[in-house]
């Protein structure tokens, strides 16, 4: 096995940050069926899902405090599961071990759209219960990765860095297009998913996620 490239040290061309940006894209789409086609709740960002709880508590009408903490709770239980999987997989080379976790969460995000296709009296927790244990068992596994600014599911920091180390803040600009790449891929793919939420079934985005999220994990090699 070739020696691996450190997470911080991956450039913007190398397949694990390709990978990423693809999965970044994912992420858009994902969070676009969720909010648009799952009662304004998110699976994939839990910043919003945390702040969505507060607007419920305070009254605000049109947002579910259950299906937020059902979307954080899975969500919770995704990232264990990624702690796990790291902890056993790992070792084995990170090519074997990310390829295995982007295929676990191919397979419930299918999971889901054959759900959302076929049952479409589902109650909505289901199927973000689903979306949510797929998002956090990636997420935890990108946190692992260790790959600056691609995270793929927050852009907060993201952001805060392109402005903060912009020449317009007297720096270098350093990691520029990939910030700038990182938050225009999260917009395409929002656009996009919201596109197919508004105006097809709610399985087809969710199938397309799988799709992408699949291909990637069958693309993706280590040089």
């Amino acid at each position: 096995m070739a020696t691996e490239i450190p997470g911080a040290e991956i450039g913007d061309r190398h397949p694990l940050a390709l990978a990423l940006f693809a999965l970044t894209f994912v992420s858009g789409v994902v969070d676009a069926v969720s909010y648009l086609g799952l009662g304004r709740v998110f699976t994939a960002n839990m910043t919003g899902n945390v702040v969505i709880v507060g607007f419920a508590l305070g009254g605000a009408p049109g947002f579910s405090v259950l299906d937020s903490l059902v979307s954080l709770g899975f969500f919770l239980l995704g990232s264990v599961a990624s702690g796990r999987v790291t902890r056993e997989l790992r070792p084995k080379g990170r090519q074997f071990w990310f390829r295995r976790v982007l295929l676990a969460e191919a397979v419930l995000e299918g999971a889901a759209a054959l759900v959302a296709a076929t049952a479409p009296a589902v109650p909505h927790a289901v199927l973000i219960a689903v979306l949510a244990v797929a998002l956090g068992l990636r997420n935890g596994t990108v946190r692992a990765l260790g790959v600056p600014d691609l995270t793929t599911t927050v852009l907060t920091m993201t952001l805060t860095g392109f402005a903060a180390d912009s020449p317009l803040a007297g720096a270098a600009g350093t990691r520029w297009s990939r910030r700038l790449g990182s938050a225009l891929t999260m917009l395409a793919g929002a656009a996009l998913g919201a596109a197919l939420t508004v105006h097809t079934a709610l399985g087809w985005p969710l199938l397309l996620a799988a799709l992408l999220v699949a291909a990637t994990a069958v693309l993706y090699r280590e040089p």
